[in-house]
């Protein structure tokens, strides 16, 4: 029965991911790569290991818990911070588009959507006109930035990124702000997105409850790789299934964090016995 149980839900979230993301992901060169990224602040290590692909026309989401370097691993791959050693590798010419997780606008200084797009450098009238009208905002550009509500801000962050048109986006909490109707909205965006553009989406996100029905790849780390795989292999986990099994059938999609090892209250990989 417990068999069956898992298997209803498995094949739940492939009917889900055919209806929104109906686009089939074909492995080859990737856009990206990263190798052996490794990361510390002092003593205190931040990414160990860090060994990730990103692959065209695909997304990957990654997942885990706060602090876990999510975060970092994003400003690693944008050269935005260094890595203590590893290697990144990209595809000659490669764009990438970027969503940060905040936005630091003077909001004493009054500014239009429209305004505020025709800041990215080279964008032209067509191209902003073809971005708002891709994420249904259209309506906004002459409105205010500091009267936008979460959903709409989002919007237009994510408009302004893929001006330029990048092989690669990259969302840090993209769905930060955005009530649940706005996040179904936005993973429908997502996928119209990388089909207009055919480009490949990574994004860090805390949004399990739908993730899964939204991405290809999923990634969790603590520091390090803690699983990673599709959605069903992720979910699949019995570690998972035993632990949140029967919330993941009333939510629809969560991610399994399988181990070979523990994890101490600081998120350190124990030798010996964990204090939980």
């Amino acid at each position: 029965m417990f068999y069956i149980h898992k298997k209803f839900i498995a094949m739940k979230i492939q009917r889900i991911r055919a209806e929104i993301s109906p686009t089939k992901v074909e492995k080859a060169e990737p856009l990206l790569r990263l190798e052996q990224i490794n990361v510390t602040f002092g003593e205190q290590s931040i990414l160990e290991n860090i060994n990730l692909s990103i692959y065209p026309n695909s997304i990957t989401t990654i997942v885990g818990p706060n602090g876990g370097g999510k975060s970092t691993l994003l400003k690693v791959l944008l050269k935005l911070q260094r890595a203590n050693s590893g290697n990144i590798w990209h595809s000659k010419g490669l764009k990438i588009g970027y969503v940060p997780q905040k936005l630091h606008l003077d909001y004493s200084i009054p500014i239009t959507v429209a305004k505020f797009l025709a800041l990215k450098p080279n964008s032209s009238k067509s191209d902003i006109q073809q971005a708002l009208a891709l994420f249904n905002i259209t309506h906004l550009s002459q409105n205010s930035m500091q009267k936008l509500s979460g959903g709409e801000l989002q919007r237009v962050l994510l408009a302004r990124a893929i001006l330029d048109r990048p092989q690669l986006l990259v969302l840090d909490e993209p769905m930060q702000g955005v009530d649940i109707t706005g996040q179904t909205e936005l993973y429908q965006l997502l996928n119209k997105t990388r089909e207009w553009l055919n480009c490949a989406i990574l994004m860090v996100s805390h949004d399990l409850n739908i993730v899964m029905a939204n991405t290809d790849e999923v990634l969790c780390i603590n520091r390090h790789i803690c699983c990673a795989g599709s959605p069903e292999t992720v979910t699949g986990d019995p570690s998972f299934i035993h632990f949140f099994g029967d919330q993941f059938a009333n939510n629809v999609a969560f991610y399994s964090h399988h181990h070979n090892h523990h994890h101490d209250l600081h998120g350190d990989v124990c030798h010996g016995q964990c204090r939980h």
